[in-house]
């Protein structure tokens, strides 16, 4: 049986493949129509992308400082300020492997009790105290949520959405095999515990 720690780890690929696939469509666009006014929650696809990363942020700061035994971080506000750090795909998609490179490596590293910690999540005024399984399922449901709009929002652009409504099926393992391969990844190493690697095999090539 998968324990709690590899499966969410699993997830941490899960959302830095997706990730990948996402602006790998998202780079063929002109700037034009990177930053062009569209119907979302956020009015571009690069405003989209841009709250993705700043919530990364501030979410896999505050998890990194807890496991850390660190106070929370009292300058989080600068994490949104500005909104939007990146205005070419380029630059942002460097930021969001980085990130994703970041919560990866958290994942790995989390054991039975780290688990299940306390993270105290600052916010204006107060701090918040959330279980750490219970704060990384929110965290992948935020970045599920908004890649949705993304992909809503490249439906209506020169370029086609990629497929990211899917989880590493057993039965997809072929047709994923060219990205794990830019990713340098292998099914064994995402499914069989004891065999993750270093954060310097998770990224593009």
């Amino acid at each position: 049986m998968t324990s709690l720690p590899h499966f969410l780890w699993t997830w941490a690929c899960n959302n830095r493949w997706a990730n990948h696939r996402l602006l790998q469509a998202c780079g063929q666009l002109g700037q034009d129509a990177f930053t062009a006014r569209r119907t979302g929650f956020f009015p571009s696809i690069a405003a989209t992308l841009n709250h993705i990363v700043t919530v990364d942020w501030y979410y896999v700061d505050a998890m990194e400082r807890s496991l850390r035994g660190q106070p929370p971080n009292e300058a989080w506000r600068a994490y949104f300020d500005p909104e939007q750090p990146f205005s070419t795909c380029p630059a942002l998609a460097a930021a969001q492997q980085a990130v994703d490179e970041r919560l990866i490596a958290l994942c790995r590293s989390l054991d039975e009790a780290s688990v299940t910690s306390t993270v105290n999540v600052p916010r204006e005024g107060r701090l918040c105290p959330e279980r750490m399984h219970r704060l990384l399922a929110h965290l992948f449901e935020h970045q599920i949520h908004h890649r949705g709009q993304v992909h809503a929002m490249l439906a209506g652009t020169s370029v086609a959405p990629p497929q990211l409504d899917e989880f590493f099926c057993e039965s997809d393992a072929e047709v994923r095999k060219g990205d794990f391969g830019v990713l340098g990844w292998s099914e064994e190493m995402v499914w069989k515990e004891g065999t993750v690697p270093g954060t310097d095999a998770v990224k593009d090539r």
